[in-house]
């Protein structure tokens, strides 16, 4: 594999490029500014989120508009909205930072805050004409207007460019008349502006449009829609009977509707990656905390090796997702800075910064979520009975969670776009794919090193091992693909499997790699019980990789080419010292333990 120490890369390339730990940016990493900024988020989520959490769990709608209220005061709605647009104008980490912290007590407030400040208002700031975003984003970005974002209807849900609502010139040319349906509309109960898709004539595409909220103009509501968890969220349907829109609201260009909405959905989806964050941390704290105070036979619970268990695996995923998300929005925000040095605009390096890591961004939605479901749904074990209670937090915990891997996508679409756009990127010569994928097919035939690595150093085995995970991958995706070719995407359990491997690659290189880069700035001492997450991370990662490998390559080869492909996958997959799985666990649930919760988002090592 290459090692990588360019500034600047390219999405999707982590699976054919060893990166060297300095490029890897982490939460050590932030500045001052964000140090602070951090800081003032966490003071207005204890005051007015954590004071007030049992009313969102009663659908006070009213409440969560008022808190949107108090953080567009604070500016906090305005992190990612250029300055000349009322906003602060931070980079793309800070933006992560900010929805990261704020999202973490409350699926409610996240999900209103997550559609105003991205699906709400990233659509106009990012495609909207000069007039608009006059128009329009100075009063979003404030918390006077909120936004709502008008995709989804009956009958197109992941098929979003199936969408029946229609756009009908009017008669003397300066309107657009339009009528539909649209449902699970969030902040609807309250949106001033609605950003509506619709197909004007047959074009094969739909077009969005901004559309002001007067129900004199042909809107309606239905009602507030019961659901599982996120209660206090208002979620509406929309209904749109020849609403009047000017034709200088059109947002872009006729028929290009479905590139905003898949653009969009990008940001979405790793702004969801860090909403599902400290939520996690939150679930771990109050786990610990009862855990320690609930005494069985004599011993706080948080003494047994099974309750250790449950709390090591939450706090190692967390850590994971904290690495790869942050890794993540700083290539995005390198991405877009290149972008601007060298001459794009402000609106089309975000644009095409975000959309070159639209592999990682489906990667961390995909994951993180599953990681904040199974974090809660451990969380309500911890607690026993307690737990299934609505008076306890991990109740609600569990619930607000479940929406995260259903809504930018679910997480099926996700896994399959993730491995489809790789594959587009090798295919249009952005990632190179072909060679590193050729190169593992000759290795297989040829025989094997048997020479023993010096494995001295700390992670150096796990650093080895990912790169022949990488090959794991390239050896299963580059057989399907000759394979099947372009009928690769009908085989749908097959790229599942490719994606599992793709998405735990990255987890796991992201996990070390931060650990690395720690390591060499506070020393081996301070960073033992990362460490041991990263050995952690990498030995889960490895057993989940190794059997979704087996499924794929079963289904692809036979015989011959099936033993040898068989052998590679024990070859890449193997462990010259086993790490001590249980061992390693007791050390990060004392640490755990010791802490009181999930302490490894940089502030442990602030001195």
């Amino acid at each position: 594999m290459e090692t990588t120490t360019d500034t600047v890369i390219r999405g999707g390339q982590f699976i054919v490029k060893t990166p060297d730990p300095s490029s890897i940016f982490t939460l050590e990493d932030l500045s001052e500014e964000q140090r602070m900024m951090r800081e003032s988020t966490k003071e207005f989520v204890e005051r007015e989120l954590w004071a007030n959490w049992e009313r969102f769990e009663k659908k006070d709608y009213e409440f969560t508009k008022l808190c949107m209220q108090k953080a567009g005061e604070l500016g906090l709605l305005s992190i990612a909205v250029p300055e000349s647009y009322g906003g602060m104008g931070m980079g793309f980490v800070s933006t992560m930072l900010v929805c990261d912290y704020i999202s973490g007590v409350t699926g409610s407030f996240s999900t209103a805050f997550g559609a105003h400040t991205g699906i709400g208002t990233m659509p106009i700031t990012l495609y909207g004409n000069e007039e608009q975003k006059q128009k329009y984003v100075p009063k979003l970005a404030s918390g006077e207007w909120f936004g709502a974002y008008c995709l989804t209807e009956p009958g197109a849900g992941s098929d979003a460019n199936s969408g029946k609502t229609k756009a009908v010139i009017s008669e003397d040319g300066t309107h657009y008349l339009i009528t539909g349906q649209k449902m699970w509309i969030s902040n609807a109960g309250f949106a001033s502006l609605f950003i509506v898709f619709a197909r004007i004539e047959d074009d094969k595409n739909i077009t969005g449009f901004i559309v002001e909220n007067d129900p004199s103009n042909g809107i309606s509501f239905g009602e507030e829609e019961h659901k599982l968890g996120i209660h206090s969220s208002s979620t509406r349907q929309v209904f749109f009977n020849e609403t009047k829109v000017p034709i200088e609201n059109m947002l872009s260009e006729r028929g290009n509707g479905f590139k905003i909405a898949m653009n969009a959905l990008n940001v979405g989806r790793i702004k969801l990656a860090a909403a599902c964050i400290d939520a996690q941390r939150n679930v771990i704290r109050e786990a610990v905390k009862y855990a320690k105070e609930r005494v069985q036979f004599g011993t706080p619970i948080a003494d047994f090796g099974a309750i250790k268990e449950k709390l090591a695996i939450m706090a190692t995923n967390c850590y994971a997702d904290e690495s790869a998300a942050y890794r993540a929005a700083k290539d995005i925000e390198n991405s877009v800075s290149n972008r601007i040095t060298k001459g794009s605009t402000h609106q089309e390096a975000e644009l095409k910064g975000v959309e070159e890591f639209a592999i990682e961004c489906s990667i961390l939605k995909v994951i993180v979520s599953e990681h904040i479901q199974s974090c809660s749904d451990e969380g309500i074990q911890i607690f026993g009975g307690m737990g299934f209670s609505a008076d306890a937090p991990m109740e609600s915990a569990w619930r607000d969670a479940r929406i995260s891997r259903i809504y930018e996508g679910t997480n099926e679409i996700n896994r399959m776009l993730s491995v489809g756009m790789l594959i587009k990127k090798a295919m249009k010569g952005h990632v190179d794919l072909l060679g590193p994928a050729y190169a593992v097919k000759e290795e297989l035939m040829g025989i094997p090193s048997f020479e023993v690595p010096d494995f001295s150093e700390p992670l150096s085995q796990e650093v080895d091992l990912i790169k022949r995970l990488k090959k794991v991958f390239l050896m299963v995706a580059g057989a399907a693909v000759e394979k099947f070719g372009t009928e690769l995407e009908s085989n749908q359990m097959l790229l599942l499997c490719a994606a599992d491997i793709l998405i735990e690659i990255y987890q796991s290189e992201s996990v070390v790699y931060r650990t690395l880069k720690n390591i060499e700035r506070f020393g081996v001492k301070s960073q033992e019980v990362q460490i041991a997450m990263a050995q952690l991370y990498v030995f889960n990662a490895t057993e989940h990789i190794e059997r979704r490998a087996k499924e794929g390559i079963a289904s692809i080869s036979e015989g011959d080419e099936q033993r040898g492909m068989l052998m590679g996958l024990k070859r890449f997959t193997k462990y010259q010292n086993l790490p001590n799985i249980v061992g390693i666990k007791e050390c990060i649930a004392e640490s755990v333990k010791h802490a009181d919760g999930y302490v490894f988002d940089s502030i442990s090592n602030e001195h």
